[in-house]
């Protein structure tokens, strides 16, 4: 089943989900504002993506830059804010199976379904 990392407010989300409807597909929204992204979803999302906790990171959010920026951190600790604080996760996130994209742009997410 495919699944849409959803944040309504950001247009780039919301034009990913429109590319998602307009496939015909099933798919899944999962707004991870409104609940949290476990720690052990995130670890599985960054395998998928096959990249790093810190390229995952919106670096221009205020929370970042107030709490996180330059300072040494593990994996663990960045998944650990991430779960703690979801805007913090770049978005929209789509999973189909064994593969996943982020959609910067959007389109990318044609190639995963």
């Amino acid at each position: 089943m495919i699944k849409i990392y959803h944040n309504p407010r950001c247009s780039k989300s919301r034009e990913g989900l429109q590319i998602l409807e307009e496939s015909g597909k099933d798919f899944l929204i999962v707004k991870y504002l409104d609940i949290p992204m476990k720690k052990e979803e995130i670890k599985k999302v960054l395998e998928l993506l096959d990249i790093s906790a810190e390229e995952l990171v919106r670096k221009n959010e205020k929370i970042w830059k107030e709490n996180y920026k330059g300072k040494e951190l593990s994996e663990d600790e960045i998944i650990t804010a991430m779960h703690e604080n979801p805007k913090l996760i770049e978005r929209p996130i789509v999973v189909n199976d064994d593969k996943a994209v982020i959609g910067r742009p959007p389109e990318k997410i044609k190639d995963l379904i």
